[in-house]
């Protein structure tokens, strides 16, 4: 019989919306998503990213991240600009009321990594991190070869598309 407490997959998924949980309970602070709170963190470190850049980034779906910058954009926290290469794209940028909230939402991403690692000695987080990006590594790999054998449908290619545009993270440590 297979013993769930112990299964890597099981705790990998238990982990993971655990802490969207809490990410979520946190956000609500501010009165947004977790999920809100990512973008606003991602476009703060590369800023003027396209809607589908975000997207592959973060790994959501495009209409996902579009309904996620119109709420942003209601609250005056991004604007969509006009990419001046690209008429038909929009470039995301911060507005200063989301620059205000930098600093708190650092310090919500400390509490969430405090809280998650609370016990775990450092040397050990750093070995986790190059293991979770190497088995996101391989699975990305693995899901880009089978849509690539596969008598691939639209919704393959999507698939194909955005995490071809996905870069390998295993060379990157994730630190808190």
């Amino acid at each position: 019989m297979l013993d769930f407490e112990n299964d890597l997959l099981v705790l990998l998924s238990d982990v993971a919306r655990h802490m969207r949980t809490y990410g979520n309970q946190l956000a609500r602070q501010h009165g947004m998503t977790f999920a809100q709170l990512t973008i606003l963190a991602r476009l703060e470190g590369e800023s003027e990213l396209s809607q589908n850049e975000l997207a592959a980034i973060t790994e959501l779906a495009p209409v996902t991240v579009a309904r996620l910058v119109d709420r942003l954009e209601e609250l005056d926290l991004v604007k969509r600009c006009a990419d001046p290469k690209d008429r038909r794209m929009w470039r995301l940028r911060l507005t200063p009321v989301a620059s205000s909230l930098g600093r708190d939402i650092k310090a919500l991403r400390a509490k969430l990594f405090l809280v998650a690692t609370k016990g775990i000695n450092a040397s050990v987080l750093g070995t986790m991190a190059r293991c979770l990006h190497q088995m996101k590594e391989n699975v990305s790999s693995q899901l880009l070869a089978e849509c690539g054998e596969a008598g691939i449908e639209t919704a393959e290619r999507d698939c194909w598309r955005t995490l071809s545009n996905i870069e390998p993270q295993s060379k990157k440590i994730v630190s808190g």
